[in-house]
Formats: C-alpha cells, sequence, structure tokens
C-alpha cells in the first residue's frame, strides 16, 4: 500500500501550520485585548452593583432631609419611586459606556460610529417630537413629585395604581388588574388620590320622617367608635362625622360624611363605615329609604311595590278618591 504522496503530506503540513497560527492569533488576542475586555466588563459589572447599593441610600437620606413633615408611606413612597428610576437609568449609562469603551479592542472604530449617532440623534429630535415631549414630561412629573410607585391616580382617563414612572411612560393597574402603558406626554392632568392622606367622602340617606339631629348623633357616635377601635383606629386619622345635610332626594334625605384616613386606607375603612352604620341605624330604628313605585286602579286601590320587588305579590293599600290620583297624600316617598 502506497503512502501519502508528497502533494497530500504538504497539504497536511499547510492546514496545520494555518491552524497553530490562527491559535497563536486567538491567545495573542486573548493575553492583549481580551484581558482588557474582562477588565472593562468586571468594572461595569462593579459599577452596577456599586450603584444599587449606594444610590438606594442617598435617595433615602435626601427624601427624608426634604419631606421631615410627611408621613411615612408616602416617604416610602418616594423612596422607591427615586431609587427605582436612578438605579435603572445608572446601570444602563454604565453598560452603554463599557459597551463603547470595548468596541476599539475588537476592532471597531467607534469615531465613525459616535459621529453617525450625533447625526441620527438630531434626525430623531426633528422627527420623534412626541418622544421628547414623553420625556421632559417624565422629568417634571418626578422633578415635583407628582405621583409616585404605590399611588392611586387619576391620568388620561386610567384610574389606578402606580406600578412604574420612567421618563417615557407610567405604568398603571387598574381595579380589573389590567396593566396600563401611559406615555408622559399623553398626561395633562394627574389626580393623585393618595397624596399625603386620603379622605372619608360618603352620603348616607335617611327617610324624610327621621329626626335629623338624632341621626348625626348616632353617625357621629359609629364614627367615634370606629376611630377607637383597636383594629381599624391607626388606619384612622380623624374620625367620620356627619358633616351637613347635603341633599334633599326624592325618597331620601342625604347626609353627608367626612373624615380623613392614612394614605389608601378611605376605602376599607368606608366599607367597615358603612357596615356599622346599618347595624346601628337598625337597632335605633332609623329609615334608610328605597326607591319604589305606586300604581293606582281605577277603583281606589292602590300598591306600594319596590323597583325590585321579590316573588310576593303586592298588597293593596285603600286610598280615598280624593287622594287616589296624589303621590305626595301619603308623606311625599
Amino acid at each position: 500500500m502506497l503512502g501519502p504522496s508528497l502533494q497530500e503530506r504538504t497539504l497536511t503540513l499547510l492546514l496545520q501550520a494555518e491552524n497553530d497560527s490562527t491559535w497563536d492569533k486567538i491567545e495573542d488576542w486573548l493575553l492583549t485585548h481580551g484581558i482588557v475586555v474582562g477588565v472593562i466588563a468586571l468594572v461595569a459589572i462593579i459599577a452596577i452593583f456599586i450603584v444599587n447599593r449606594v444610590v438606594p441610600r442617598i435617595v433615602r437620606a435626601g427624601v427624608e432631609t426634604q419631606l421631615t413633615d410627611k408621613n411615612a408611606i408616602e416617604v416610602e413612597q418616594r423612596v422607591d419611586t427615586l431609587s427605582h428610576f436612578f438605579t435603572r437609568t445608572g446601570a444602563g449609562v454604565i453598560a452603554l459606556i463599557a459597551l463603547i469603551t470595548m468596541l476599539p479592542e475588537f476592532g471597531v472604530n467607534i469615531a465613525p460610529l459616535l459621529a453617525g449617532a450625533g447625526i441620527v440623534g438630531v434626525a430623531i429630535g426633528f422627527g420623534a417630537q412626541s418622544l421628547v415631549k414623553d420625556y421632559l414630561s417624565g422629568m417634571f412629573i418626578l422633578i415635583e413629585n407628582q405621583y409616585g410607585r404605590g399611588d392611586v391616580v387619576d391620568i388620561a382617563g386610567i384610574t389606578g395604581v402606580v406600578q412604574d414612572v420612567g421618563l417615557r411612560r407610567t405604568v398603571v393597574r387598574d381595579i380589573d388588574g389590567v396593566v396600563h402603558f401611559v406615555p408622559n406626554g399623553e398626561i395633562a392632568v394627574s389626580s393623585n388620590h393618595t397624596e399625603e392622606f386620603s379622605r372619608v367622602n360618603l352620603n348616607v340617606g335617611v327617610s324624610y320622617g327621621e329626626d335629623l339631629d338624632h341621626v348625626m348623633d348616632v353617625i357621629d357616635r359609629v364614627g367615634e367608635e370606629l376611630a377607637a377601635d383597636t383594629d381599624w383606629g391607626p388606619r384612622i386619622i380623624s374620625a367620620p362625622k356627619a358633616l351637613r345635610v347635603d341633599n334633599l332626594g326624592d325618597s331620601a334625605v342625604d347626609i353627608k360624611i367626612l373624615g380623613d384616613t392614612q394614605v389608601s386606607e378611605q376605602w376599607a375603612v368606608m366599607g367597615e363605615l358603612r357596615l356599622r352604620l346599618k347595624k346601628a341605624f337598625d337597632a335605633e330604628g332609623i329609615e334608610i329609604p328605597y326607591p319604589h313605585t305606586q300604581q293606582v286602579t281605577k277603583g281606589g286601590k292602590a300598591w306600594d311595590q319596590p323597583r325590585n320587588p321579590d316573588k310576593s305579590p303586592p298588597k293593596p293599600v285603600e286610598r280615598s278618591a280624593s287622594t287616589k290620583a296624589s303621590p305626595d297624600a301619603d308623606g311625599g316617598e
């Protein structure tokens, strides 16, 4: 059996020499440029770690100094919002600088890239005015502390809890759990339901035949009992009280009730207050009226029938001929 020809041996030696040369080049690159790339990556990782650890502490110190007259919940929301923004922005800037610094080590000339980026930036500035508007609006939202993470807000026709605030958009989750991404430039008016404190604001309707002074005393008593409760007291700043007669409705006298609560606690407090008022009204014999209709027949009989009747038939009520056509003859319900 004949051995390999001279041509085959020569080709093998050339391939082996080329492979050795390639590995030598890789080894040389790793020992020179590779070490630089590794150092840059390591420095970037350490810098991001430091930013994530140090920035929140600096933000907390600054916010606590600035918001000395605010409650702890508002301070925490402000710290959380600013810390999240600065750490995320800082990490992005560090990563971008590290990438630009690494590119020359891979033989990429960054001068044309930087010049091209400047031209592209100018073009984007002219063509993406809405994007610039979003960033400017986001900057003012953060500087003015209009709202932060955890606040309940009305923005751009959406009501919900703020999940995140950035320079470009605000993320809001509504009561149905739907997450909305709202560009900051679309926010003309922002309404914060949880700034510093929240408020109980509700109307309770009672019958026209009730003693309103007595009704208001009962409401004030229930509000004081709720504020003195060991579970509900810490949530309440000022006990809910009857403020005034707010409306003379078709079937009820509406009484306005106001009280201050801790941030975001107004809905829970109002629910408990309604429950206790219903029990207190039942115990005191105070009527909470409901809308009803009245049917009158030619024979002079009338039925008081609720709008949501049960399965039982309505009971007839005798009316005199002089009153059967008057809806207010029985007292104006």
